[in-house]
């Protein structure tokens, strides 16, 4: 089983849920707001936004919360958020991708590389591990949109590269290129999608026992735990029954 896929269930089930969906939410909308600034601000001429918003509505986002962060985006007091990608090693050698949104790098960096000092990892330049992942398109349906073989199948014939089919939901892996038209084809046939969004597929995954495997949930629960952090990424990959002994 892949770790990197399954991290933020197993915080979500060790978490407070009214804590953890006030942060998803507030993280939903500062990518919201950016990708309004970045483009115009109407989901139907900016397609960005119209992914984003999805993705809110999709975990139950209020409207007012979705439509406010627009409008911040517009607004004189608007925050400038800048992109920023952070890479290292985690415990075990484990590669680690961060992603960010943040209106000021200083603090944003200095607080990527603390998490990583703390779990015995590195902060590295960029580029260190990038090369160790893909980017590309993750559409994912819950796992009441059908079998695995009617998945398969739909998204076969919508152009998708892979598919990746477990107890809580159906990942769909395209080209990254692809993502617009992908999720076009599967909404006609499974409907609307949980969630759809460019992310870092690992070209290959490091095994890491269970004392590893801890430490790097650890490190990954404590990046994004960060406000300014909206996805984490790493390559490390635990046995079932390692993973099912973290999830109790």
């Amino acid at each position: 089983m892949a770790g990197h896929s399954q991290f933020k269930n197993i915080m979500h089930r060790k978490g407070r849920q009214d804590a953890v969906r006030s942060k998803m939410f507030s993280k939903l909308a500062r990518e919201i707001t950016v990708a309004a600034k970045m483009g115009a601000p109407d989901p139907s001429m900016n397609a960005r936004l119209r992914l984003v918003v999805q993705n809110a509505k999709a975990q139950s986002m209020p409207k007012d919360n979705i439509q406010r962060a627009i409008n911040k985006a517009t607004g004189a007091d608007s925050e400038n958020y800048e992109e920023v990608r952070y890479e290292g090693y985690g415990p075990g050698g484990v590669a680690v991708i961060v992603e960010a949104l943040t209106d000021n790098r200083n603090r944003t960096a200095s607080n990527v590389r603390a998490a990583f000092t703390k779990s015995g990892g590195a902060l590295g330049e960029t580029g260190s591990v990038g090369f160790m992942f893909s980017r590309v398109g993750e559409i994912v349906y819950p796992v009441d949109a059908g079998d695995v073989d009617a998945i398969m199948e739909a998204a076969i014939m919508a152009g998708a590269e892979d598919v990746t089919s477990s107890d809580e939901e159906h990942a769909i892996i395209c080209a990254f290129e692809d993502i617009g038209e992908v999720s076009g084809a599967l909404e006609e046939v499974l409907g609307e999608a949980q969630s759809i969004k460019a992310v870092w597929k690992p070209q290959t995954t490091a095994p890491v026992d269970e004392d590893k495997a801890q430490s790097v949930l650890k490190l990954i629960a404590t990046l994004d735990d960060d406000d300014d952090v909206q996805n984490v990424y790493a390559n490390f990959e635990v046995s079932d029954e390692v993973m099912a002994k973290l999830s109790a």
